[in-house]
């Protein structure tokens, strides 16, 4: 019997590990998918990918996939360590189940960690935020501390200097125009920003930002006929940062770490109130990803550019869609559920 079950009882065991479950709903993912499906059993909590839920034209390989699922991987793991357990996560257990990306062994209950403790508030707080920021730089010691977060994921974060976001801005503008050009992605587009309210994921108009010319391209989120909840507003990104998180490897293993390394970038900003806004267009076509190569000298591999900055605008950004956790969790004693 292991310590955790020694200290807690199985309903106290399945309570700690559906509300760490509950919390990685929160996670961000590419078009809001959320590609994940959550099992509990005993002082087990497993994490595999939802292929219904891959995007075919947008992300064929399922790379996004990984990282959206490493997302919410470190997304309980900060969960459980706030709330005061230690946990042994085995990453890709069982070769014969390559869906099976996670396990997460409850441990035995320690002090909570105090850092967990702010970045799993930062949780429900987090927002994907496509308007423009405002002028006041991200300092150096700001992105210091922020790379050295995604350093203690196993990943690398690169600051794309001022006179290289140009190639970036152009990398990303080849890949929006050549996904265009592909009816399967305006289709997908379309499918996943046209999502009935209950199914809880998509990107809603509410959420969308009006085009307008940017340092940076955004993706245009507004399905035909409809209209963008929210204007980029008053701020033109000249404060902004962009930062490229990047591995030394491209299998499933170096992407969802990649994935944890994005959580962790997200949330510690969002603690030290920055607002952040990831871009996945430039990872998505084979060439735009080899320019942001070139912009990591060649010696790694790009997983996601997140932009970072202040925002202008005090208006709250809208509710995302999140699904049930009944949709996303399941508990294999269903009479453990409180």
């Amino acid at each position: 019997m292991s310590a955790s079950a020694e200290r807690l009882t199985s309903r106290e065991t399945t309570t700690v590990l559906e509300s760490a479950a509950t919390a990685s709903l929160h996670a961000p993912s590419v078009f809001n998918t959320q590609p994940w499906n959550w099992r509990i059993a005993g002082e087990i909590l497993e994490l595999s990918a939802d292929p219904t839920r891959q995007l075919d034209a947008t992300d064929p390989d399922g790379r996004l996939l990984l990282i959206s699922c490493g997302t919410a991987l470190h997304h309980a793991r900060t969960a459980l360590a706030a709330a005061g357990f230690a946990v042994t996560v085995e990453r890709l257990p069982d070769p014969a189940r390559p869906g099976l990306l996670a396990r997460i062994h409850l441990g035995a209950p320690i002090p909570p960690d105090p850092e967990a403790q702010r970045m799993a508030a930062a949780i429900p707080r987090r927002r994907t935020d496509r308007r423009a920021f405002g002028d006041r730089p991200v300092s150096e010691e700001m992105l210091t501390r922020l790379r050295r977060f995604v350093e203690a994921e196993g990943a690398y974060l690169h600051l794309v200097p001022q006179d290289q976001v140009p190639m970036l801005a152009a990398s990303t503008e080849h890949a929006a125009d050549a996904e265009l050009d592909d009816p399967a992605y305006r289709a997908e587009l379309d499918r996943w920003t046209n999502r009935a309210e209950w199914r809880g994921d998509g990107v809603p108009p509410s959420t969308a930002v009006q085009p307008t010319l940017r340092r940076v391209g955004v993706r245009d989120f507004v399905p035909e006929g409809a209209t963008a909840g929210l204007t980029a507003g008053e701020g033109v990104d000249k404060g902004a940062a962009y930062v490229v998180v990047f591995g030394m490897g491209d299998q499933p293993a170096d992407l969802l770490r990649g994935g944890e390394a994005v959580s962790a970038l997200l949330l510690l900003a969002t603690a030290e109130g920055l607002a952040s806004a990831p871009l996945s267009e430039a990872v998505e076509v084979t060439w735009p990803r080899h320019l942001l190569r070139g912009l990591l000298s060649d010696i790694g591999e790009p997983y996601l550019v997140v932009r970072l900055g202040y925002r202008v605008s005090k208006t709250p950004l809208p509710a995302v869609p999140r699904r049930a956790a009944g949709d996303a969790v399941t508990i294999e004693n269903p009479e453990l559920r409180v």
